[in-house]
């Protein structure tokens, strides 16, 4: 269960008085939503990266029983640039403080579409061998098949290449590293690049793909529709039976 605490210091939207509080509140109410459920949730904590309670914020999440496994990130919406040198030594900062406390890491990889940051296959790379290291011991899954829903955009396909070639290299830094689906298929022209989606799947390595359905609001496919919708894509049946039965190591 993933906290949306970061939208609160959204640089898209409305800023709010005594940000950090409402940070805390939003953490806090997740914990409280996990408790009722502990037998079967996970909570992730989550941050805006580059603000300056980030690390403050990490290490109380940390130490709650219901929100130290593990640490959601947005960097669209937190305005996360992996071309400003500052905003890159920030976020590894954030990285190695997750891995120091064993908080695994869900990270929306793609960059501010509505301030219209750089994306593509030079920022996949930067992520990969400048931030990815401060977390080599724990469990990154990067959104969206590494865009922000759909699949419509070259410049997340580009992205995604860069982490398919390193898994087909068996890279060590992609040991721990997991991809999910959510918001792609059965949105956009998402018909017009199946041949593209499969090949890339089985490229990243199917035992390291998630079956997710991202938030279902604002006319996006509930859970039973986003899978119909994924079956649509010609896999095996034994490759979507490994996705839909991949656990996470948090989970088990």
């Amino acid at each position: 269960m993933l906290s949306v605490a970061y939208q609160f210091s959204n640089p898209n939207k409305p800023q709010v008085e005594n940000e950090y509080e409402h940070v805390k509140a939003e953490n806090d109410w997740t914990s409280r939503q996990v408790a009722q459920y502990a037998d079967r949730l996970r909570g992730f904590c989550s941050v805006n990266p580059l603000k300056e309670y980030a690390l403050t914020e990490i290490a109380r999440c940390a130490q709650d029983p219901y929100l130290h496994f593990g640490l959601k990130l947005h960097f669209g919406n937190s305005d996360v640039d992996l071309n400003d040198p500052k905003s890159v030594k920030q976020v590894c900062r954030i990285f190695r403080a997750a891995n120091r406390n064993r908080m695994a890491i869900v990270v929306h990889m793609r960059s501010s579409i509505t301030r219209k940051r750089p994306y593509g296959a030079n920022e996949a790379r930067i992520f990969l061998n400048k931030v990815l290291p401060g977390a080599p011991d724990v469990t990154v899954q990067i959104a969206h098949l590494a865009g922000a829903g759909t699949y419509d955009d070259p410049a997340v396909d580009q992205a995604l290449a860069v982490f398919a070639e390193a898994s087909t290299k068996r890279d060590k830094r992609m040991a721990h590293i997991y991809f999910d689906v959510s918001g792609v298929v059965g949105y956009g022209q998402w018909q017009e690049k199946v041949t593209l989606l499969v090949t890339r799947i089985r490229q990243l390595g199917i035992d390291r793909v998630l079956f997710g359905s991202d938030g279902a609001r604002a006319g996006n496919l509930a859970p039973r529709e986003a899978w119909s919708a994924f079956r649509k894509l010609p896999l095996t049946e034994a490759e979507f039976h490994t996705i839909q039965t991949n656990e996470l190591p948090f989970m088990k």
